[in-house]
């Protein structure tokens, strides 16, 4: 009777190669535990070692983009949520007034109206 030559599914191997770069298993050991020589561990680790790598870095990346994107999204929530109430306080009426000095006159900040300034009319500035 001949031995035919086991053949293992593409995952098997991916994991088996895991087990070495991720765990820290040694080769002989899950070699061992797997059933598998030595040699077809080490020549897997050689194929699908490096890809697992360039997945696990990509999956690194994509992780630390989620944390920046959260940490934005929770301060332009909060810088909404504060515009909001500035909003709902000042509904109907002016809580402030702002001057500004254009050329030859004042602005209204609060709603945009102008007028000249003269100096009859400026007496307390």
């Amino acid at each position: 009777m001949s031995a035919q030559p086991k053949r293992f599914t593409e995952e098997f191997k991916i994991e088996a190669v895991r087990q070495v770069t991720e765990r820290g298993h040694r080769v002989a050991d899950v070699a061992e535990r797997l059933g598998v020589s030595a040699h077809s561990l080490y020549q897997w680790r050689k194929r699908y070692g490096q890809a697992d790598c360039t997945a696990v870095r990509r999956e690194a990346d994509q992780a630390g983009e989620v944390r920046r994107l959260k940490a934005e999204l929770r301060r332009v929530t909060e810088e909404r949520d504060i515009l909001k109430k500035a909003a709902v306080g000042s509904m109907g009426h002016c809580n402030t007034f702002l001057l500004i000095l254009n050329d030859g006159g004042f602005t209204n900040g609060t709603n945009g109206t102008a007028w000249a300034y003269t100096r009859r009319q400026g007496g307390g500035l």
